[in-house]
């Protein structure tokens, strides 16, 4: 069962020599902060050399990449990078708000009481944190939604939740949470909660979508902002 903490991990464990991070975080956290510019040509030799290592790492790591949506590759034209804006995360928020209410009208059906029990637990954690760590914060947020998602039969489409959480935890690390969007979450996770235990498979889907539209919207808001505040 592949996870986000499982991703993470592997990730560490493809150590570079000089930097202690593998060609695909440093070339994915390069796209993410812009040192990679939108549509620059992603040249295999280039990036082998700048990043001390042979071919055979950066090719696959592209290959992860376009996986992902950060790279586009065009027959005869190779790689470039897709740029990181409101639309990239528009597009990816679009596909959780169809495939999440789906996991979680699934879980709704199959949930037990100490499933319950232990959602309560996590989101106890989660306010008394009260987003005074933000890393620490996402990883428990990560634990209560991986808690609903992972017993699903469609490994398909948890992978594909997998993939756009990380990539959307990557862009919003970027960005602090506003208290309104904290006090948001907080509210969202509770009514998901009740609807849980009230077995209202229809109210727990509405209320998920709503939190992952939020959250899209928050990260679309701030990188506005930022582009904004950036001088031309």
């Amino acid at each position: 069962m592949r996870t986000i903490a499982s991703i993470r991990q592997a990730a560490s464990e493809r150590d570079d020599e000089d930097t202690g991070s593998s060609v695909y975080d440093r070339l994915r956290d390069d796209i993410i902060h812009g040192r990679v510019k939108p549509n620059e040509r992603l040249k295999v030799s280039e990036l082998a050399t700048r990043m001390g290592t042979s071919t055979n790492p950066v090719r696959e790591a592209l290959q992860q990449l376009r996986g992902e949506g950060f790279v586009v590759m065009t027959p005869n034209r190779g790689a470039r990078v897709r740029p990181i804006d409101e639309d990239f995360v528009r597009d990816i928020c679009e596909i959780e708000v169809l495939i999440e209410p789906a996991l979680t009208r699934w879980f709704v059906g199959i949930v037990t009481k100490a499933e319950i029990e232990e959602l309560e637990r996590i989101q106890s954690e989660i306010e008394a944190l009260n987003f005074g760590d933000e890393m620490k914060h996402s990883n428990l947020d990560l634990q209560f939604h991986q808690l609903m998602y992972d017993r699903h039969y469609n490994r398909h489409a948890v992978d594909l939740w997998v993939r756009h959480r990380q990539i959307l935890w990557a862009i919003s690390r970027r960005f602090p949470t506003s208290l309104s969007r904290q006090s948001n979450v907080l509210d969202e996770h509770r009514e998901l909660i009740a609807c849980i235990k009230a077995q209202d498979a229809e109210g727990a889907a509405q209320v998920i979508a709503r939190h992952v539209g939020g959250s899209g919207r928050h990260i679309m808001e701030r990188m506005r902002l930022a582009r904004l505040s950036t001088p031309a």
